[in-house]
């Protein structure tokens, strides 16, 4: 009698935290919600950002907002003082339950680090890189649902700098379920020099610029953190460049990329490159094949 009460009490203990687990499953990550980035004078980024990309400035507090879509932004911060290692402040991902994905990665071990909106939190990568979950539907103030000058409605990936492609594969793929896309290197056919991973629920993906020389200039440095902005047809966006008085050579410079998509790279005025990219390739990638689907005008929710 005595043994089996025991038993019972043991089950009752060890059933809630059964349940606890059982319910720590990772909440679905369907895209990329914004990318912030630094700049050293707000009104020079202004002039990039709504000048020539098209997107209407919306300043909160000390901070300039630029609404891509209904769902996505670009946000532009000031330069901390004592500067910043990357101008690319930190990526935003879209998630449809945010506080179960708190709870999933507080139970995997990972410092979360709050943010003054209620909607999103952060973490940081095993490179240092801030990534922030935010939830499905979330928008900041004065947020536009369109911008008729727009070159491109939709971020569709955010590219850093890479050390450890292994210490970050246990991140993005092992805790966060992120899937292989494509992968090549910038001249040859056999290296890596850049290796995408392609978020669980969606199309949009995060992008790891490996091989970087040591102590990179604030311009290689742009290039290699980066965020990228879809297009149907490039020679539409050069097109809207133009309209927007766009007159550097860069705004019509478009090229092959090495995953076989035409693709545009600007830069803001700190050196941060504004990629702009065809949704689909037009011709066979080198290196590896695509694993994964392309991105579209709508993202996925």
């Amino acid at each position: 009698m005595k043994k089996a009460l025991f038993l019972l009490l043991a089950a009752a203990l060890v059933l809630p935290t059964s349940l606890q687990l059982g319910a720590q499953q990772r909440p679905a990550i369907t895209g990329i919600a914004y990318v912030r980035v630094y700049a050293t004078s707000q009104d020079a980024s202004a002039k990039f950002y709504d000048g020539i990309l098209g997107y209407p400035r919306h300043r909160v507090g000390t901070e300039d907002f630029y609404s891509v879509s209904d769902s996505q932004w670009l946000q532009v911060a000031p330069l901390p003082a004592g500067g910043s290692p990357s101008f690319l402040a930190a990526i935003a991902l879209t998630t449809r339950n945010e506080r179960g994905m708190e709870a999933y990665l507080k139970a995997h071990g990972q410092k979360i680090l709050p943010q003054k909106e209620k909607d999103r939190f952060g973490v940081l990568d095993p490179e240092g890189n801030l990534i922030l979950f935010v939830q499905q539907g979330a928008k900041h103030p004065g947020m536009a649902e369109s911008a008729p000058r727009a070159v491109s409605h939709r971020i569709i990936h955010a590219g850093f700098v890479t050390h450890d492609a292994n210490a970050e594969n246990a991140f993005y793929r092992d805790l966060l379920g992120f899937r292989p896309y494509w992968h090549g290197g910038g001249k040859s056919d056999t290296a890596t020099d850049y290796m995408s991973q392609q978020v669980p629920e969606g199309k949009d993906w995060i992008e790891y610029m490996l091989n970087v020389r040591p102590n990179p200039d604030q311009h290689l440095k742009g290039v290699m953190n980066h965020f990228s902005l879809g297009v149907t047809h490039m020679d539409a966006a050069v097109a809207q460049l133009q309209a927007n008085h766009c007159t550097d050579a860069s705004c019509t410079k478009s090229q092959m990329g090495r995953d076989g998509k035409v693709q545009l790279n600007l830069y803001d005025p700190d050196q941060t490159r504004a990629e702009l990219m065809e949704f689909t390739p037009v011709r066979e990638p080198c290196c590896s094949p695509y694993t994964g689907p392309q991105p579209t005008e709508v993202e996925d929710r």
